[in-house]
């Protein structure tokens, strides 16, 4: 049996405080045959990836969650005012959580699991070259007009009526209430805005440094992605991953009867029902 989940506060190099949960492997395994960081998309919480964190466990490989800095259970009281950017989870949250998974399992393969944002930011992982492998779920460019078509009305409304008006009259974007994405740091949103509205994404809106990057990365990196993902187009998941120029690539897309299943999407990949296909017959062979 796997061991329990552990609930832990790990610290950022500046010092902020974030929620983390650390999935220690099943003790019939002598030794982690691995360790998981589980990067989480824009506006999800770690207890999403619950489930999927205690079947790696169970499978060998030490994994951990976490919430971003004003995200979940890392949110400490109102987000009007909070000061945090994209740049700010990929440089300052990730790195803190790769630094506590590896701690408590060193000298095991650093592998690096993204769902959606959190396939778009391993660039800006300052550690990247520790990662064995990146593996991306769901993850492309959110440039709308790449979107596919279902959504683009959604996000033109989001983008130029919503966000412009709710940013500056709260301070934040209040996205539960609004039963859009969930709430976010004024920052994050503003920034996130930015890149959806340029047709090169991050790389066209923060310039030369943001593209040198994604081309310093050299991390192998497979990316599973879904025909029936309402928010990524097969022309989003090329897109963000043409960025990484320099690193080895492997574009899976995968339809939902190729695993007996109705329907995926893009939150679906997560789900425990897909244990035995997606998980098993897709991700594991993936990891050494």
């Amino acid at each position: 049996m796997s061991k329990h989940p552990q609930p832990e506060t790990i610290h950022a190099a500046d010092g902020h405080a974030l929620a983390a949960c650390f999935f220690p492997p099943d003790g019939a395994y002598p030794a982690p045959r691995g360790a998981v960081l589980i990067v989480p998309a824009m506006g999800v919480g770690q207890e999403y990836y619950a489930d999927f964190a205690r079947w790696l466990a169970a499978h060998g490989y030490a994994a951990v969650t976490f919430d971003y800095r004003g995200m979940g259970r890392s949110r400490r009281g109102s987000l009007r005012g909070f000061a945090a950017d994209i740049f700010d989870w990929a440089k300052l949250d990730c790195a803190a959580a790769a630094d506590a998974l590896t701690r408590r399992f060193p000298d095991v393969p650093l592998y690096w699991i993204g769902h959606s944002l959190g396939g778009q930011i391993l660039a800006f992982f300052p550690q990247h070259e520790r990662l064995a492998k990146a593996i991306t779920i769901g993850t492309g460019s959110g440039y709308w007009r790449e979107n596919v078509w279902t959504l683009k009305s959604y996000v033109w409304w989001l983008w130029y009526v919503v966000v412009p008006l709710t940013l500056p009259l709260f301070g934040y974007f209040p996205g539960r209430r609004l039963k859009k994405v969930g709430d976010l740091p004024r920052g994050v949103m503003a920034q996130w805005r930015r890149w959806c509205l340029d047709r090169d994404y991050a790389v066209g809106v923060e310039g030369e440094p943001v593209r040198r990057q994604y081309a310093a990365v050299t991390t192998p990196i497979v990316s599973l992605s879904f025909t029936d993902d309402e928010f990524m187009s097969a022309r989003n998941t090329e897109s963000l991953h043409g960025f990484y120029t320099n690193a080895r690539r492997t574009m899976k897309r995968i339809a939902p009867g190729d695993v007996g299943a109705k329907r995926i999407g893009h939150f679906g990949f997560f789900r425990h029902r897909f244990a035995e296909t997606l998980w098993a017959r897709h991700l594991l062979p993936e990891l050494g």
